[in-house]
């Protein structure tokens, strides 16, 4: 078979050249990308890992009187709905936010006594972040306010470090200063567009991590359902269990009957708002009404219920600033960072992180612990029929009626009612149905999950935190060091190849082994991948012994999925080609992406594969060296001897 002309042309060219092997086969040139500088090929890439949206599309082609409108929308997105609304909205608006306000100031109450902090913090909280959220986010259904698991996390970190029982002022300041951090990281990643750090907690890993945090939060409730005025701050199943049972004596039946009997009933109108949308309001009315009962409850006996606790007294008035409070410690700021880690809403990630990290700036410095988006009050807020974010505002002008003129009427809130407000709100995080399809679809995801779970269950919800990340990372690492490799086939009467084991209509070919790599080649897994071809080639010999076949000669590597290579990368292949021309195998390369081609070239590897070393695809390699073989029976032990090298056209 004559060849005049290169295989292997630069971009330029801008034309693909073939040549004909066989009646039906042509083969393709394999082009390098384009010629770029470094200062390009560093832009491009930066604009890759950082603006894969393209936040400035907008900006383009736009007067300079556009430009500054659309750069306060970006940053302010209230200037882009404000202009538009309409009446006919605040209806809506009006209505989803009294809905949520409902169950907003019920259920602050309760997460700040999760978190060990005053009850009132609680609804300075669900005031004024849910104000800077109005303008500064950009989602129009998404409810802010303390959430259970941040609470959580809140509670059991600072209490290791502070007893809020023993110091309580010192514990208020570092709650104040962890909320600060957690906004200035969450601010920093957002703006530094560096939102996808905190993606290595993966869906898996989540839902291990809730879970087990939606358990231990439930047991700590059994304090208040129960009436047991000694309980343990440990935030493990064992210990909290221990309490349970060794305090049986400070059990009270009236607290028991009366707390297990508002849980039925937050829990039955969940279930029936689960099963009919349309009586969403009865869920989300249940928290407040029940706490309305409760009171009532509790006040008409309290001559005869001595033994039920309740909240007492809570001051009237706006936040109070607490930007003198902020404690600049290790210990702040290492909670800070955790909570930055929490992404607990679903919108664009980088601008939201910018908007609820401010928020929680300006939250800490008006007495308020660390806030975020609610999942069950953003959904509760959505089916109510929010139309744009004056639903926030509305929440937030209910919340400060409430601080002004309402707080003398919680005085008789029962604490066993806090604490079924809470079981009822966490107990949708146990997603179990979540595990199931884990275990059904991906084993090691499941091992994830389960390592997350029982890590926050028995050691520690930071620890469990970190179980959850470190699990995470291991995966990464797992996947990059130990990529995926499969041996390939011809699909009979076609030019498509396939993996062998996954596809029965495929089978091999004579004298070929085509292998597929399935992931970048890096300095991590090149030794690896060494060592996984040379075994596959060791046992393709073993086959073609046992089956008679064909001599194996040439080994084809499927280059489609391997998306980049490094400096160790190319060694590896440098290295294999030399291993395999020792035992008179030639080694072919197919289909190399244009990142890889272009260091292949840089690194002069090109030449020493020869015209024949690199195809386009499989299916032309196989065509091209088979009918070269037919021509010259000694190909491939002198190829590197009467092949030209391959030179890229200028």
């Amino acid at each position: 078979m004559g060849v005049n002309s290169n295989r292997v042309e630069d971009f330029s060219s801008h034309r693909i050249t073939t040549e004909s092997v066989m009646p039906g086969m042509e083969i393709h040139t394999v082009c390098l990308s384009p010629q770029k500088t470094t200062l390009q090929k560093l832009k491009q890439r930066l604009s890759e890992i950082f603006f894969p949206d393209d936040p400035l599309y907008r900006f383009k082609n736009q007067t300079w009187r556009k430009k500054l409108l659309l750069g306060l929308q970006f940053l302010f997105p209230i200037f882009q709905w404000a202009p538009e609304y309409r009446l006919k909205l605040l209806r809506s608006d009006i209505i989803s936010g009294l809905t949520i306000a409902s169950l907003a100031i019920p259920q602050g109450i309760s997460y700040a006594k999760l978190a060990n902090l005053p009850p009132i913090v609680g609804l300075y909280s669900s005031f004024v972040p849910p104000l800077i959220y109005a303008i500064l986010g950009s989602s129009s259904h998404l409810a802010v306010g303390p959430v259970s698991i941040a609470s959580l996390i809140m509670g059991s970190m600072l209490s290791e470090t502070v007893s809020p029982k023993d110091e309580p002022i010192l514990y208020l300041k570092l709650a104040f200063t962890a909320t600060f951090f957690a906004g200035l990281f969450q601010a920093s990643l957002g703006l530094l567009r560096l939102g996808f750090i905190i993606d290595f907690l993966s869906k898996a890993n989540l839902v291990g991590f809730m879970s087990g945090a939606a358990v231990i939060v439930s047991l700590q409730q059994l304090k208040g359902l129960l009436g047991i005025s000694h309980f343990t701050s440990k935030m493990q199943f064992i210990p909290v269990m221990s309490s349970v049972f060794k305090h049986r004596d400070e059990w009270s039946w009236q607290t028991i009957v009366m707390g297990f009997s508002f849980l039925v009933f937050m829990l039955t109108t969940r279930h029936i708002s689960m099963k009919r949308a349309k009586l969403f309001w009865l869920s989300a009315a249940a928290p407040l009404t029940s706490v309305i009962l409760s009171t009532l409850l509790v006040f008409c006996l309290r001559s005869k219920t001595h033994e039920i606790s309740f909240i007492g007294h809570l001051p009237k008035g706006l936040n109070p600033p607490s930007a003198n409070m902020l404690y600049f410690s290790v210990e702040g700021i290492s909670v800070g960072r955790t909570f930055a880690a929490l992404k607990n809403y679903q919108v664009d990630g980088n601008k939201e992180m910018m908007a609820i990290g401010l928020m929680n700036m300006a939250g800490s410095c008006s007495s308020c612990f660390v806030t975020t988006g609610s999942f069950s009050r953003s959904a509760v807020n959505y089916n109510a029929g929010a139309q744009t974010a004056v639903s926030n505002i509305v929440m937030a002008t209910a919340v400060l009626v409430t601080l002004l003129f309402l707080m003398p009427l919680f005085y008789y809130t029962p604490n066993f009612i806090l604490g079924a407000i809470i079981i009822s709100a966490v107990i949708g995080l146990i997603d179990y149905q979540a595990a199931y399809r884990l275990w059904k679809v991906d084993k090691l995801d499941f091992l994830a999950c389960m390592c997350s779970f029982f890590g926050v269950l028995f050691i520690s919800v930071p620890l469990g935190l970190g179980i959850a990340v470190g699990v995470s990372v291991f995966k990464i690492l797992l996947h990059v060091t130990r990529p995926n490799s499969l041996i390939m086939g011809n699909i009979k009467g076609t030019q498509i190849y396939h993996s062998l084991s996954r596809y029965k209509e495929a089978s091999r070919v004579p004298s070929f082994l085509i292998l597929a790599i399935e992931s970048p080649i890096y300095f991590a897994n090149s030794t690896y991948l060494q060592e996984r071809i040379l075994r596959w080639i060791r046992e393709e010999d073993e086959w073609v012994k046992e089956n008679d076949g064909s001599p194996l000669k040439c080994i084809i590597l499927d280059m489609t999925a391997v998306t980049a290579i490094d400096t160790s990368g190319i060694d590896f292949l440098c290295e294999l080609r030399k291993m395999l021309e020792e035992r008179s195998l030639q080694l072919v390369l197919a289909n190399p992406v244009g990142s890889v081609m272009e260091k292949l070239h840089q690194s002069q590897m090109l030449d020493s594969f020869g015209l024949n070393g690199i195809y386009l695809a499989v299916g032309e390699a196989v065509a091209d060296i088979s009918a070269l073989w037919k021509s010259k029976p000694d190909f491939p032990k002198d190829c590197n001897e009467t092949r030209p090298c391959i030179e890229t056209k200028r």
